[in-house]
């Protein structure tokens, strides 16, 4: 399968138990980077807030996982919080979870039920969507072969990201991952012609 499922944009949600409330955020990101980003500016727009917990699932299997309680007791909210983005079955998501205390401790039990309730909530708020996994290839040819890549090309439905042409000419094209044998196969046929996945 080269079809995974994640939000088509930023979304919110919202718990209050006790005073305490926690809003959580769900974003879609691409890369370590982008969580990274992410939280940086979360926390500083939050800087007030007691705890920042998060999770993250990136990829595709193995998936890259990570997942921080930030200071509240051990397995408290980053794994519930996980276990929702587990639970939608979603990949290339972010959940931040905002906590301000109200001042009265909810306990173990507590703090699982309303870190993933409020990430269940960002979720639910979102709107889920199915995606492909892409992979770039770059074609390397003699330019008289053009009329050969372009066909290829055409008959494929492939997308140009970058083109040149200097003496040897290079071509960058983003394919859908499911088909990338095939079309590896197709321009492998074509003499003199160097195929490169990125």
């Amino acid at each position: 399968m080269d079809e995974y499922r994640t939000l088509q944009e930023v979304s919110q949600g919202l718990y209050k138990e006790k005073g305490s409330k926690f809003i959580a955020i769900a974003i879609p990101v691409d890369s370590v980077d982008e969580v990274r980003l992410q939280l940086e500016q979360l926390r500083k727009r939050y800087h007030d807030a007691r705890h920042h917990c998060y999770a993250y699932r990136l990829g595709e299997e193995p998936y890259e996982v990570r997942y921080n309680d930030d200071r509240e007791p051990s397995g408290t909210a980053g794994k519930p919080i996980f276990g929702q983005i587990q639970s939608f079955e979603l990949t290339n998501v972010l959940i931040v979870i905002i906590r301000y205390f109200g001042g009265v401790k909810l306990g173990t039990g507590g703090l699982i039920q309303a870190y993933r309730n409020a990430a269940r909530d960002a979720i639910e708020n979102g709107k889920i969507v199915t995606k492909t996994w892409k992979a770039l290839l770059e074609i390397r040819y003699d330019y008289l072969q053009m009329n050969d890549v372009m066909r290829v090309i055409k008959d494929e439905g492939l997308r140009i990201i970058h083109q040149e042409s200097p003496g040897q000419s290079c071509i960058l094209l983003e394919i859908r991952k499911g088909n990338l044998e095939t079309v590896i196969r197709k321009f492998s046929s074509l003499e003199k012609l160097e195929c490169t996945v990125i």
